[in-house]
Parts: C-alpha cells; structure tokens; sequence
C-alpha cells in the first residue's frame, strides 16, 4: 500500500472512531510504529486530524475553521468523483457557466476541458489552471481578480465587482456545509459575497455538496436550501436528510460513490 492510500485509510478511521491508536495501525497494515507516526504527523500539518499521546483523534474545527485546498482534496474522493460527472452532463457546447471555488468543482473542471466553445468564469486559481492547463483555444476563461483566502478562492470586492456585471446560464456552487436552518454555508464572511454574487449572475443554480456536508454549518449562509435548482450528492446522505431535501430542492441528484 502506497503512504498515500495508508494515510487515506488511516483518515478514514479516525473520522468514524474518533481516534486511533499508533500500535494498532501499525499492526494492521503491516508497518512499523514510526511510520505510522510520520503518517499522523502528515495528515496534522494538512489540518486532518490531531496528534496526542500514543495516537490521534479527528479535529473539531469552528464554524470560522477553512481548511486550505490541499487539505479538502484528500477527502471523499470517490464521491465527488461521481458528483463532478454527474454535473458535467448538464453541460453543452457553447454555454456560459460559472464555478465556485472548490475541491468538488475542481473535479468538475477537469470532466469540462473538452466542452467546445464554453465560457468559464471562476473565482478559483486551481479551477483557472485547469482550463488553462487544457489549453483548449474555443474556450473563454474569466478569473476575477481579489484576495486569495486558504482555499485558493480570490474574493473581496473587486471579484464582487467583476461578477456584478455578467449573465450566466448556469452556476455551479461548492460549499461548506447545509443545514436546515443555515442553507448553504461558508466558513469565509467575503467568500460568501462573492458566491452570492455568482448566484445572482446566473439563471440556474447547482450546488455539490456531499453527505458530510449536511449539518456542518459555517459561519456564513450564502443562499437558503431552496434557492437551488438543483442539488448534487452522493448516497451516503442518511435517509431522513433526503427526504427533507427532497421536498425542498426542486431537482435532488443522489449519485451512487460505488
């Protein structure tokens, strides 16, 4: 197994146990004590979990916590994976869209670079790249100008500014959290003027959001539940969460992560 593959295994229980121990790591995947601990230590500098005697336990961040874009893109691979090519169907040729910053709408990003003639408006520097990476010439895409937050999103008020001016066909938002009380949430106060703003500029609205972001709520609502027009996640969304978001979003896409 890959140092990888092990520290994403190892993530993995500690976010369903709670905690874990370094000797029974150890002992289960066939290494030796320090290498679990360099593992731990390399998932504590990356914001993932907390290192204490003997072991690690997950971290309990506040609703002011953003984890840096690096952190973010170790976590549910799979389903985002299926989430992004989900989205990507409502994609066609020659479409103006918008993507929030993101790990999810990253992923996105990378299932669109072969879309013909798309106009691509971003707040995200990794999204940017991507499409610059592609270099696809019948593509047109907009960065916005601002302040880079821990997630590699610029906002502020000149990204504010650009976005004011434009019309889209569609958005494609990634957040924080959902809850029924808060909305849709972000752990950013300008990110969240920014997201608003790329919410006005478009005539629809599909948020990503995955089953671990139901019930996580950050310190800022960026629009209610049902403002979205559609809303993508995966199957491990519990039962009593579809249900309600079922008869609150218009268009609720349950991916399978299998």
């Amino acid at each position: 197994m890959l140092a990888q593959q092990r520290q994403a295994a190892i993530l993995d229980r500690v976010r369903a146990a709670g905690g874990v121990r370094v000797s029974e790591l150890a002992a289960e995947y066939g290494v030796s004590d320090m290498t679990i601990r360099r593992d731990l230590e390399s998932l504590a500098d990356r914001g993932l979990l907390a290192k204490v005697h003997g072991g690690a336990t997950t971290v309990s961040p506040g609703s002011a916590h953003e984890p840096g874009f690096a952190a973010k893109s170790v976590r549910q691979r799979t389903e985002k994976a299926a989430m992004a090519m989900r989205a990507a169907a409502l994609v066609s040729p020659g479409d103006a869209i918008a993507l929030s910053a993101g790990t999810t709408t990253a992923g996105l990003a990378q299932r669109l670079v072969d879309v013909p003639s798309l106009t691509v408006v971003t707040n995200s520097i990794p999204v940017a790249d991507i499409f610059y990476r592609a270099g696809r010439p019948d593509q047109t895409v907009v960065l916005t100008g601002g302040t880079r937050t821990p997630s590699d999103a610029l906002v502020g008020p000149v990204a504010v500014a650009a976005i004011g001016t434009l019309h889209l066909d569609m958005l494609f938002l990634g957040v924080h959290g959902m809850s029924e009380r808060a909305g849709y949430t972000t752990p950013n106060l300008m990110e969240a003027d920014v997201n608003r703003a790329l919410v006005e500029a478009a005539e629809r609205l599909v948020v990503l959001a995955d089953h671990t972001k139901w019930g996580t709520v950050g310190i800022s609502s960026i629009v209610p539940l049902e403002r979205a027009d559609v809303l993508i996640t995966d199957d491990g969304l519990d039962e009593a969460a579809r249900t309600l978001l079922s008869e609150t979003v218009p268009d609720l896409v349950v991916v399978s992560s299998q």
